[in-house]
C-alpha cells in the first residue's frame, strides 16, 4: 500500500461541519492503508471499510449541499454534480473491481489512490471555492444528469455492438487527464447558423490495436497508418451514430478533422466547459469522448486532414509521435506551473528545445502531471490562488517517493521577508520572475550541469 494522507491546515475551509468530515474521511482512508498492510484481514476489514467510507461521504456530501444552501452559494449545482458523479459513478465502479478481484492488493490501491486524490483535490479547489464565493466554471454547460445517463448508456452500447467490450463509465466529469499513450481526434462542425460543435474521442492506444486491429488482424502492438485511418473512419462513424441527440445535428456539416498532441488537446481543452465529458474503462484501455458547442474554434489545431491527404499527414503524425518520444526519452522532464498563461508559455518557448516541458495551471494539476510524468525539476510559482506553491510543496514532500524531487520557486517578491519564507520551504533554489529569460534558462542548465556533475 502507499503512506499516509497527511492533514494539514490548508484543507481547513473555516466551516465546522465541513472540515470535520474532511478530517474524518481522511481518518478512514488512513486506516486502510493500515488494513492493507495486515495480509489475514485485509479483505473482510477493507470490504468494511470501504462501505464505511462511502456512507461518511454521502453524508458529508449531504451535509456541504445542505450548508452551501444555507448561504445561496451561487456554484450549488455544478458543486452537487460533481459530489454525484463521484458517489453514484467513481465509487460504485472502483467497489465493482474490488469485488470482481476479491480484493485483491493492487484494486485496494487503485481504490484509494482514486478517493485520495479526488479527496484532495476536491477539498482545496471546490470546496475552498464555497468560502471564497467563487464558482468552478468549467462544469457550467454539462446536460442534465438524465442525458448524460442517456448518453453513457448510448456510448456503452455502441462500443459493445462494435467490439463486444463492456465499458464501465468511470467519470462524467472527465478533465482531460492523460491516461497512457493517447490518440486525440477532434471533429469540428458547424450550422448554418454558423454554430459549431467539437467533438473530442480519445483512445488509449492499445484499445485501438486491441478492437481495429484485431478486426483487421495486425498482430503488431503498434500504431500504423492503414490502423489510424481506419481508427479515423471509425470514430467519425461513432459521432454520426450519436449526433443525432443534438438539435439541429441535421443541420450539422462537418468542417474540420484533426489529430492533436496531448499538449494540444490540453491546451484546447482547458478553455472548453464541455456539454458532455465522458471517461470509460473499456477493460481493454480507456476511452474520453466530450462535447463541447462554441461560437470560435480554439487557436491550437492540430493535423488537419482531408481526404486528398489523410495517407501522407497521419504517416506524419505516427513519424513526428515517434520521433518525439524518442527525443523526449533522452531529454530531462522540467515541469512548469503557474496560474499566468503568459509565463507558461515564456517558459515552455525558452525550455523546450532542451527539455520536455510539461505545464500546469494550478496546485491540484501539478499533483497530477507529478503522479503521471515524473519530472526531474518542478518550476513552482509561489504565489497562486487557492493552492499555493507552499501548500504544493508540503504536498510532495508528504510522499515519500517525491521526498527528494526538486523543486524551485518562481516569486515576484524578493524582499528580505518574502524571501525568508521561501528559503524556509527548503526548495533547490527560487528565482525572481524579474529576471530575464536568459539567466531563467541558464539557472536551469546549471541545475542539472550539478546534477550530472555529483552523479560522476
Amino acid at each position: 500500500m502507499g503512506n499516509q494522507l497527511v492533514w494539514n491546515e490548508r484543507y481547513n475551509i473555516g466551516v465546522e461541519i465541513i472540515d470535520k468530515e474532511h478530517k474524518k474521511l481522511f481518518s478512514i482512508l488512513n486506516k486502510l492503508f493500515d488494513f492493507g498492510r495486515q495480509e489475514e484481514k485485509s479483505q473482510w476489514v477493507c470490504q468494511e471499510a470501504v462501505k464505511y467510507f462511502r456512507d461518511h461521504a454521502v453524508q458529508h456530501f449531504s451535509d456541504e449541499e445542505e450548508y452551501m444552501a444555507s448561504i445561496n452559494y451561487a456554484g450549488l449545482e455544478t458543486h452537487q454534480r460533481i459530489h454525484t458523479n463521484f458517489r453514484d459513478r467513481t465509487v460504485p465502479a472502483l467497489e465493482r473491481e474490488l469485488e470482481l478481484t476479491n480484493y485483491a492488493e493492487d484494486s485496494i490501491n487503485h481504490f484509494l489512490g482514486v478517493c485520495a486524490g479526488w479527496l484532495i483535490g476536491h477539498t482545496l479547489i471546490e470546496d475552498h471555492a464555497i468560502v471564497s464565493g467563487e464558482v468552478v466554471t468549467q462544469w457550467k454547460n454539462l446536460l442534465p444528469d438524465e442525458e448524460q445517463a442517456v448518453m453513457g448508456q448510448t456510448i456503452a452500447n455502441l462500443l459493445h455492438s462494435m467490439f463486444q467490450l463492456d465499458p464501465r463509465l468511470i467519470s462524467n466529469c472527465y478533465g482531460g487527464e492523460k491516461f497512457g499513450d493517447g490518440i486525440y481526434y477532434r471533429l469540428i462542425y458547424s450550422t448554418k447558423q454558423k454554430k459549431r460543435w467539437e467533438f473530442y474521442l480519445i483512445f488509449e492506444q492499445q484499445l485501438i490495436v486491441s478492437t481495429i486491429g484485431s478486426v483487421m488482424d495486425m498482430r503488431s502492438e503498434a500504431l500504423n497508418v492503414m490502423l489510424m485511418n481506419a481508427a479515423r473512419y471509425v470514430a467519425k462513424q461513432f459521432v454520426e451514430r450519436v449526433k443525432g441527440h443534438f438539435p439541429e445535428s441535421e443541420q450539422f456539416e462537418m468542417k474540420e478533422e484533426q489529430l492533436l498532441t496531448y499538449e494540444q488537446f490540453q491546451k484546447v481543452f482547458e478553455k472548453q466547459s464541455p456539454q458532455y465529458s465522458l471517461l470509460f474503462d473499456t477493460g481493454k484501455g480507456y476511452f474520453a469522448y466530450c462535447v463541447t458547442a462554441t461560437d470560435t474554434l480554439q487557436p491550437e489545431g492540430g493535423v488537419s486532414i482531408i481526404t486528398e491527404n489523410a495517407m501522407a499527414e497521419v504517416g506524419k503524425y505516427l513519424s513526428q509521435s515517434k520521433i518525439e518520444k524518442t527525443v523526449i526519452s533522452q531529454k530531462k522532464k522540467v515541469l512548469v506551473v503557474d496560474d499566468s498563461e503568459f509565463m507558461l508559455r515564456a517558459l515552455n518557448d525558452l525550455l523546450s528545445s532542451d527539455y520536455e516541458v510539461t505545464t500546469a495551471k494550478s496546485g491540484m494539476s501539478a499533483i497530477r502531471s507529478i503522479t503521471l510524468e515524473k519530472p526531474d525539476l518542478v518550476l513552482l510559482d509561489y504565489e497562486m490562488p487557492v493552492c499555493n506553491g507552499s501548500q504544493v510543496l508540503q504536498m510532495i514532500r508528504s510522499e515519500k517517493e517525491l521526498a527528494d524531487l526538486p523543486v524551485i520557486f518562481l516569486t515576484s517578491k524578493v524582499d528580505k521577508e518574502s524571501v525568508s519564507k521561501v528559503i524556509a520551504l527548503k526548495p533547490e533554489g527560487y528565482l525572481s520572475k524579474s529576471i530575464s529569460p536568459e539567466n531563467v534558462k541558464r539557472e536551469v542548465d546549471h541545475f542539472f550541469e550539478k546534477k550530472n556533475r555529483v552523479k560522476k
